[in-house]
């Protein structure tokens, strides 16, 4: 495999043990040098090698670092648990211009227990989801043939997410794509073990389950992008 990441060192993974045990900044402040140098840096490094791979595949959803790679430190104000610290390091891959509309991107995550990666629509607003749905309607087969592809089946299984019970309102109880139309989230996950974060291995796993997701992604935002694109058309066409 490629050696564009060499896999995260495993005081990387020594650090998320502890943390697990010791949630807590009195904890936490003596050990940030070595959250910053053998987990944040290399995160870095693997956010740039993804983007590098990313630019063959899905240019639009190169990303810099810096927004990519989100915030280790938790927001409690609306939760029971204070803890103040992730128990993992992610980052997410939006389409360019896309980013604040909830629309599909790609993700993974590193920890002690384990690597995560996948994509899709997680959180979204009713909108999106609207226009996801009718896009979904429209085109059942096509959406079928992406998420039953012999690549996508065979890395992540069945595509995941919540389901309404019924099919929403504003499409026909006996829609051809009713199972599809009551998903609220799309997502195709996977974890792998956590042995592979600290392998050579890490980076082409990620590359080879975000190429394969690919049409995934596109198909999800293709109504959002032309949303976006109208306007200018009918400028041109005036």
């Amino acid at each position: 495999m490629s050696t564009a990441f060499p896999g995260f060192p495993s005081e990387a993974m020594t650090f998320f043990r502890g943390l697990a045990r010791n949630n807590h900044r009195d904890w936490f402040l003596p050990r940030k040098p070595i959250f910053e140098e053998k987990v944040k840096r290399p995160m870095w490094e693997l956010v740039e090698a993804v983007n590098r791979a990313m630019k063959e595949f899905a240019p639009e959803y190169v990303t810099d670092p810096a927004k990519a790679i989100y915030r280790f430190y938790r927001d409690t104000r609306f939760s029971k648990d204070k803890s103040p610290y992730k128990d993992h390091i992610a980052a997410s891959f939006p389409r360019r211009g896309l980013a604040s509309d909830g629309a599909a991107g790609y993700y993974f995550a590193v920890s002690h227990k384990n690597v995560g990666i996948g994509g899709g629509v997680y959180m979204t607003s009713p909108q999106t989801l609207l226009a996801i749905r009718h896009h979904i309607a429209e085109r059942p087969d096509a959406f079928r043939r992406i998420i039953e592809a012999r690549p996508v089946r065979s890395l992540f299984g069945e595509m995941q997410g919540e389901q309404l019970s019924r099919v929403p309102k504003g499409f026909a109880k006996d829609h051809p794509a009713e199972s599809l139309l009551r998903f609220k989230q799309f997502l195709l996950y996977i974890e792998r073990p956590a042995e592979l974060a600290t392998s050579r291995e890490l980076y082409g796993e990620i590359r080879k389950h975000f190429r394969a997701m690919a049409p995934f992604v596109e198909f999800l935002n293709a109504p959002l992008v032309n949303a976006k694109k109208r306007p200018n058309e009918q400028a041109f066409s005036c």
